[in-house]
């Protein structure tokens, strides 16, 4: 299992907001695949898958998370 965790979209953010994802929970994903996007006061961003497994979400559309936090798992 891979923790999933708010990634440095950037030098100077420190949070970022979920707007969706784009792979409903308990689906499979591959490595490369967009799972997540999220957005910054800038931009928005897709994630990416980093593992092949079934996406766990573990955070909610429209709500800021830190850098770091864990936001959901790859089993």
């Amino acid at each position: 299992m891979a923790d999933l965790i708010v990634p440095r979209v950037g030098v100077t953010v420190t949070e970022v907001t979920i707007v969706e994802w784009l792979v409903e929970d308990g689906a499979t994903v591959k490595p490369g695949e967009p799972i997540l996007v999220v957005a910054t006061d800038k931009t928005e961003v897709e994630v990416e898958a980093t593992e092949r497994g079934v996406l766990r979400h573990g955070a909610r559309p429209e709500e800021d998370y830190p850098v770091g936090a864990v936001i959901g798992a790859i089993d």
